[in-house]
C-alpha cells in the first residue's frame, strides 16, 4: 500500500506548476483544520475534496515515470503488483482519471477526517468521491475500529465495479464479518473485479470451508445455467480446503448439499435395476420411504372434515 508521502509524489510528478500549487493550498488547508461541530457549512477543505477532479488535471506523463499512474489508480496494498511498463496514452488516461482520487485520499489523510466526516463527504459525495472515502480508509486514525463498516457495505451493495474494488481494500479485510466478508469476494468474483484488488483474500480465504462450499455452490448454479464460471474461482477455492483434502469433512455439508452433488454409491448400496428385484427393495432407505408416511396422513384428513 503507498504510503501518503509516496501518493503524494506521484501525483506531483503529473501535474503541471498550477495543478501542484494548488494541491500545496489543498493540503496545507486541510492539515490546519480543526474539528467545527457547530459550523452550519462545510470546511474549505471540503469543498476542495469536491472540486478536486476540476483543479487536478494530470499535463502529462513524463517518459520515467510511465509507472506512476497505475501507481495512483492501485492505492490498495497491491499498488506494488501493478504493471511496470505500459504506454503512455493508456497512461495518461489512466492519470486523468486516477490523479483527482489520490488528491482526495491526501486531503482526507491531511486532515485526520473522523467518522463523522467521512460518513458525511461518502453519503453526499459522487461515485469518485465515495471510491476516495473508501481508499482513504487504511490512512485514517478511523482504520482501529469499525465505524466505516456501514460505508463499506453500502458500496457492496451498489453494481458499480470500482466502487467495489474501492470497498474491499485493507479495511474491509481487517472489520468486515466472516459472513460480510464471503460475500463480498463472491460479487468480486462474478462482477469482474480482480483479486488483486481484494486485499488480503488470501488469509482470509485459507481453510473457510463454508467459503468453499459457497463458491462450489455457486460455480453449480452458473454451469447448469450455462453461463461461465470465473477462472479466479478455482484460486480462491483451493485455499478454502486443507491440504491432501479429498472431500468436505461430514460436519460441513449440509443434507441438501450432500443431495446437490451427485456421488457414486458404494457396491453394497447400489441399487439392481427395477426389472430385477432384490431383498433390499423390501427395506428402502430412510429418506425414500419414511415410516411416519403411514400415520400422520389420515390424522391429517380427519381434521379437514367439518
Amino acid at each position: 500500500m503507498l504510503t501518503p508521502a509516496e501518493l503524494r509524489a506521484a501525483v506531483e510528478q503529473t501535474l503541471d506548476r498550477a495543478g501542484r500549487a494548488w494541491l500545496d493550498r489543498a493540503l496545507a488547508e486541510a492539515a490546519g483544520a480543526k474539528p467545527r461541530p457547530d459550523a452550519s457549512g462545510p470546511a474549505r477543505w471540503e469543498l476542495d475534496f469536491a472540486s478536486a477532479g476540476r483543479h487536478i488535471r494530470p499535463a502529462r506523463i513524463p517518459r520515467s515515470t510511465e509507472a506512476e499512474p497505475t501507481a495512483l489508480a492501485t492505492t490498495g496494498q497491491d499498488a506494488e503488483r501493478a504493471p511496470k511498463t505500459q504506454s503512455a496514452a493508456p497512461a495518461a488516461a489512466q492519470a486523468q482519471e486516477a490523479a483527482p482520487d489520490a488528491v482526495r485520499v491526501l486531503l482526507l489523510h491531511a486532515a485526520g477526517a473522523d467518522a463523522r466526516t467521512v460518513a458525511r463527504l461518502y453519503a453526499h459525495g459522487t461515485g469518485a468521491e465515495r471510491r476516495a472515502v473508501l481508499r482513504a480508509l487504511p490512512h485514517l486514525p478511523l482504520f482501529t475500529g469499525p465505524d466505516a463498516v456501514p460505508l463499506v457495505e453500502d458500496a457492496l451493495r451498489t453494481n458499480d465495479t470500482r466502487l467495489v474494488a474501492a470497498a474491499v481494500g485493507p479495511y474491509a479485510a481487517r472489520h468486515l464479518s466472516p459472513h460480510s466478508w464471503r460475500q463480498a469476494l463472491l460479487k468480486c468474483l462474478f462482477t469482474g473485479v480482480p483479486l488483486t484488488a481484494v486485499a488480503d483474500w488470501e488469509r482470509r480465504a485459507r481453510g473457510d470451508a463454508e467459503l468453499g462450499r459457497m463458491l462450489t455452490d455457486y460455480a453449480h448454479e452458473r454451469t447448469a445455467a450455462g453461463r461461465p464460471v470465473p477462472g479466479d474461482l478455482d484460486r480462491v477455492l483451493a485455499l478454502t480446503r486443507p491440504l491432501n483434502h479429498e472431500e468436505p469433512p461430514s460436519h460441513e455439508p449440509s443434507p441438501s448439499r450432500e443431495e446437490s452433488l451427485p456421488r457414486e454409491a458404494p457396491p453394497g448400496r447400489r441399487h439392481p435395476p427395477s426389472h430385477e428385484p432384490s431383498p433390499s427393495h423390501e427395506e428402502p432407505p430412510n429418506h425414500e420411504k419414511p415410516p411416519s408416511r403411514e400415520g400422520p396422513l389420515p390424522r391429517a384428513l380427519t381434521r379437514e372434515e367439518p
